[in-house]
């Protein structure tokens, strides 16, 4: 007799979007937009930058998680960039559903199957100057991350895109790390700068950071990143886990376990800061580490300790998610499915609002009664 397939923990449990949460101006709960490119694997980086707001909002906010497939062509076109997509969405979704991310409560979906989100982006597009984003800070340091020269003009409107991906489900609240605090500013100029023109259409978004902001790499020169092969994967076992902690940057000052360390700035103690739940212990390493009483070696071990012992219950779940055949394409699919008639809803919403939507159905209108009056009808 054949083995049983693993049970799907989330059928029977993706419903339609409530019908108070589309397109009402006075909804029982505001809406939250964020997500990640499928670049790669997420990491710790990702998890105190973002996913814990979500995981946490959840339960008050109607959240919609994207995965911004699209903004990955900014600065990875390639064919061979392109080809990798549909593995990585995959694995950004289980990582989400791993975390704690509930489809039924959240929408999970693809940025590129929401057509409607290009056009809203053409139209957003002529709300704001170059100069100004240009004056974008993040934008360079991801042309120079990527190796790029030249500004492309994907690269530079990458913000309005932004823009548009907040607006289609109408966000109120946007979690997001410290560097696309600027970008969500674009958005709310945008929004602004669109109600202004056109009447009251989109909120104007707030922008929640983390408490802990980015996470410095374990190298200790940069925030953690899987390009400078600095990272913590959510997904990484435990012997992985232990070789990169035990090779981390701390204290570069410090020659040996009896001499006074720095614990500001040091990533091995910022970890500690954001993954071990016993407070005291992390008081006491501190103490001992700034008197020269501790060597790096058992700061590090209880590091390790305590960073699969937080990982310990992502795995478990990503491992049950994992095993059961279509179901992170599925979660995707339906998300999808639910955010493209909150798209058609919204860009109807704004076009109407423009006076765009009476330029074709006037022509079309027109076109159709003279059709009729020939035919004799």
């Amino acid at each position: 007799m054949g083995t049983a397939a693993p049970r799907n923990p989330f059928k029977g449990h993706l419903r339609p979007l409530p019908a108070f949460a589309r397109l009402m101006p006075t909804m029982e709960r505001k809406r939250i937009l964020t997500g990640d490119r499928p670049t790669g694997k997420l990491h710790l980086g990702h998890y105190v930058g973002s996913l814990a707001n979500r995981v946490r909002l959840q339960d008050e906010y109607e959240c919609f998680f994207i995965i911004a497939d699209l903004h990955t062509l900014t600065t990875k076109p390639e064919k061979e960039n392109i080809e990798q997509l549909a593995a990585n969405v995959r694995s950004a979704a289980l990582d989400y559903l791993a975390c704690g991310i509930d489809p039924a409560k959240s929408v999970i979906y693809l940025q590129s199957a929401v057509p409607e989100v290009i056009e809203l982006a053409l139209f957003f597009q002529n709300l704001i100057t170059v100069p100004r984003l240009s004056r974008v800070p993040s934008l360079k340091e991801m042309a120079q991350g990527a190796g790029i020269e030249e500004m492309p003009f994907g690269l530079l409107g990458y913000p309005v895109l932004q823009a548009a991906d907040i607006m289609l489900p109408r966000a109120h609240l946007v979690p997001v790390g410290k560097d696309n605090v600027a970008h969500v500013e674009v958005t709310r100029e945008i929004a602004r700068r669109f109600n202004f023109l056109y009447g009251d259409t989109f909120p104007v978004p707030d922008v929640l950071v983390s408490e802990y902001g980015s996470l410095v790499g374990t190298d200790g020169n940069a925030k953690m990143s899987k390009s400078l092969n600095n990272a913590i994967f959510l997904s990484d076992d435990e012997k992985t886990v232990r070789k990169r902690v035990m090779s981390m940057y701390t204290d570069p000052n410090r020659i040996s376990a009896d001499v006074p360390g720095t614990v500001e700035g040091n990533p091995v103690f910022q970890y500690h800061e954001a993954f071990n739940t016993d407070k005291a212990e992390i008081e006491d390493l501190k103490a001992r580490y700034r008197a020269g009483k501790v060597g790096d070696v058992e700061v590090k071990e209880k590091l390790v300790r305590a960073l699969n012992a937080f990982l310990d219950p992502i795995r478990e779940r990503r491992a049950r998610y994992e095993a059961t055949s279509g179901l992170a394409d599925e979660v995707v699919h339906d998300g999808t499915m639910r955010m493209r008639e909150e798209a058609r809803e919204t860009l109807n919403a704004a076009k109407k609002a423009m006076g765009m939507a009476s330029v074709w159905n006037g022509i079309k209108r027109k076109a159709e009664d003279a059709k009729k009056k020939r035919s004799g009808n």
